[in-house]
């Protein structure tokens, strides 16, 4: 509930740091579809809204029903599935009355919510075998029905902000060095099978995606998107090309990568902002992140402390993913650029979770 708190704690640097990345953001989206840009100019602002409201609740009073948000997460997977719309192949969206939102952005959120409260309650029995398997089963309903979608993306963003919380509650260090061991041969073994298409748990258009990131030549057509965003990051040298050119050869004036607001948004920064502006957008990025580990290490307890690293993951994560498939350096998959792609869900749940560090913040550990 609403309580007191003090102005000397709300973390205003934190505020200004997401504010300055969205207005880029914005820039960016309405330069590359000019379409979109109210919607998200419109979603930046009601975000800011969604953001100071819950900064004010405090975080322990949201964690009573952390069941019943992790079941509000189940039930919107599921949902998806009866109620859904199918586009491209994947049923990941509600259509509400022209409005799109994807449960999978929300359940992000919702996750790190449960989960800092789950490794909170069992923090003392952290590394038992009870509590270890009993989280292993609870993120495992969620990553199965969001990779059924599918959303494979989405998925190992997820598994990584479960991965990184269960890490900062006080996993083992030799229960780590034990999946090191396991899962490095592992994921050697695994990449032999998809190259060779014996992997049966992959779809052929993930097979494309990869097969086109591995051998470009080789598969000109599933690597071409992607080969143009690397072409156009190039392009766009020190200063870049400027918001809203009309080079008839750059990426969005071109259409040489479909929906550049939104997966590839990297790709239109570093042509129209060049190596500056990607640098600028990578720093903000970094200093949020930073910031939110930065306010958890003041926490007052062991659960605000994971609401925080769980955000800075989410962001953090995220951002690598998506800039390294812009890049070339990842396979191709959909995932968006916090605070700087189109996506009102994705920036909506973002705001919430940055709300939710904010909180955090206000209520320091007392020493």
């Amino acid at each position: 509930m609403p309580k007191q708190y003090k102005l000397k704690n709300y973390k205003f640097t934190l505020i200004m740091l997401v504010v300055v990345l969205n207005i880029l953001g914005v820039l960016l989206v309405g330069s590359a579809s000019p379409g979109d840009q109210k919607k998200q100019l419109i979603g930046m602002l009601s975000g800011l809204v969604i953001m100071a409201a819950v900064s004010l609740i405090d975080y322990s009073f949201i964690l009573r029903f952390a069941w019943p948000l992790y079941f509000l997460a189940v039930a919107l997977l599921v949902f998806v599935f009866v109620a859904g719309d199918d586009a491209k192949g994947a049923q990941r969206w509600f259509e509400i009355g022209g409005f799109r939102f994807q449960p999978s952005e929300l359940v992000k959120i919702l996750m790190i919510l449960f989960f800092a409260y789950y490794f909170m309650k069992h923090e003392e029995k952290i590394n038992s075998v009870r509590v270890l398997f009993g989280s292993f089963f609870l993120v495992g309903v969620i990553l199965v029905l969001i990779i059924a979608q599918p959303n494979l993306s989405t998925t190992i963003i997820m598994t990584l902000i479960f991965c990184a919380m269960l890490f900062i509650a006080g996993l083992s260090y030799k229960i780590i060095g034990s999946v090191l061991v396991t899962c490095v041969p592992a994921f050697l073994i695994l990449m032999t099978l998809i190259i060779q298409d014996k992997f049966p748990f992959i779809r052929p258009y993930q097979m494309g995606r990869i097969m086109g990131w591995l051998y470009p030549e080789d598969y000109p057509d599933r690597a071409l998107q992607q080969q143009n965003s690397i072409m156009a990051i190039g392009s766009g040298m020190l200063s870049g090309k400027g918001l809203g050119n009309t080079d008839p050869a750059s990426v969005k004036n071109g259409k040489f990568i479909i929906e550049p607001q939104n997966d590839f948004i990297f790709a239109v920064a570093g042509e129209e902002l060049g190596f500056l502006g990607t640098a600028v957008i990578i720093i903000l990025l970094l200093f949020i992140t930073i910031e939110c580990i930065f306010i958890a290490r003041k926490a007052k307890d062991s659960a605000g402390k994971l609401i925080c690293c769980g955000v800075a993951a989410l962001i953090g994560f995220q951002s690598i993913v998506n800039i390294g498939v812009a890049s070339g350096l990842l396979p191709n998959t959909g995932v968006t650029l916090p605070f700087v792609s189109y996506g009102l869900t994705s920036l909506w749940s973002l705001y919430i979770g940055i709300g939710l560090v904010l909180n955090v913040g206000l209520q320091p550990k007392k020493y």
